[in-house]
């Protein structure tokens, strides 16, 4: 397969992450750079399906690295799921003479592109853009540092009026299944408690939290509550609490999906643009059903299977850390 890849179709898949516009505006330009043809497959599958797709070069890139969401869109196709639908796809592959396929997206997006090729031998190669950062083979993924300062912002900002009113804030954050936003969020914000779906909390032990803090002089606090905590949810626990401690001024923002936007931060360009290069650095090379990533600030690939059935986990160190500082 080495050299053999003389075009290459880039798209961007599942949920929009900040640096997305980066990892695409460096495959075009490493496919230039190498002398070869880039194709934008516009809304992820859909695209492909639909066979809707634009001839890319540099300046079609340009003024986009600042950017956030993605300028190719996104969306979730039903249809790809289909084995009727793969097969239109790969019939619009075949169509617009493309060789391989760049897929920028999660674990979702990559289990489409494995199922493509292992039905149809497209070599394809992944990059993780996911605000989650749960994605195995990668210290981070594009759009998590983004995220983490969208939320730094929005909790210090809430600090204020909590601090002004000596109020209790409950915070929700994105992470159905991991905890990576909240926990490092939480630790930057100076929370008073975190609460993550990778560990098992309870409302006494989040009560008994409060009143240490409030014994030890604090008038209000930050809880910072991951979306998918379990014990039923952020209004619900606030309720629960607020029928422990009525005294409690207590209040909920649920941030949504304002952490997915804005423009990315410098870590997320750089991270894009080494993953997007070494995307296409690996299928000149022959590689395929990998994932790009990095390891100790070097670029790693991921089998592709790894990285959809395995997960990122939580630093327990972090866990302790968070601990101390709430005292």
């Amino acid at each position: 397969m080495a050299n053999k890849v003389k075009r290459i179709g880039v798209l961007t898949s599942g949920g929009d992450a900040p640096g997305m516009n980066a990892a695409l505006r460096a495959v075009v330009r490493a496919c230039k750079y190498y002398d070869l043809q880039s194709v934008g497959i516009r809304q992820g599958y859909e695209g492909l399906i639909n066979s809707d797709m634009i001839e890319l070069g540099p300046r079609s890139v340009k003024n986009i690295i600042n950017q956030g969401g993605t300028v190719l869109k996104t969306a979730r196709s039903a249809e790809f799921r289909t084995p009727e639908g793969r097969l239109k796809a790969y019939k619009h592959l075949k169509d617009n003479n493309i060789d391989a396929l760049v897929v920028i997206g999660g674990d979702g997006s990559f289990t489409g592109a494995n199922i493509f090729h292992k039905e149809f031998g497209v070599p394809f190669i992944g990059i993780p853009g996911t605000i989650d950062n749960d994605i195995f083979g990668t210290d981070f993924t594009i759009g998590y540092d983004t995220a983490l300062n969208t939320v730094i912002e929005a909790v210090d900002k809430l600090r204020d009026t909590a601090t002004s009113h000596d109020r209790v804030f409950f915070v929700e954050v994105m992470g159905r299944d991991a905890g990576f936003i909240a926990l490092n969020t939480g630790i930057a914000s100076g929370a008073q408690d975190i609460l993550i779906p990778e560990q098992r909390d309870s409302v006494q032990e989040l009560c008994e939290s409060l009143e240490r803090s409030e014994k030890s002089g604090k008038k209000s606090s930050i809880v910072i509550v991951a979306e998918g905590e379990k014990l039923g949810g952020v209004y619900e626990l606030a309720k629960q609490v607020q029928q422990k401690h009525p005294e409690y001024d207590i209040r909920v923002t649920v941030l949504g999906h304002i952490q997915r936007g804005g423009s990315p931060t410098c870590h997320d360009r750089v991270l894009a643009s080494r993953l997007g290069i070494a995307a296409v650095e690996g299928l000149i090379e022959g590689k395929t059903n990998l994932m790009a990533g990095i390891r100790s600030n070097k670029v790693v690939f991921t089998p592709i299977d790894e990285a959809i059935k395995k997960h990122n986990e939580i630093d327990t160190e972090l866990i302790k850390v968070a601990n101390i500082l709430a005292i």
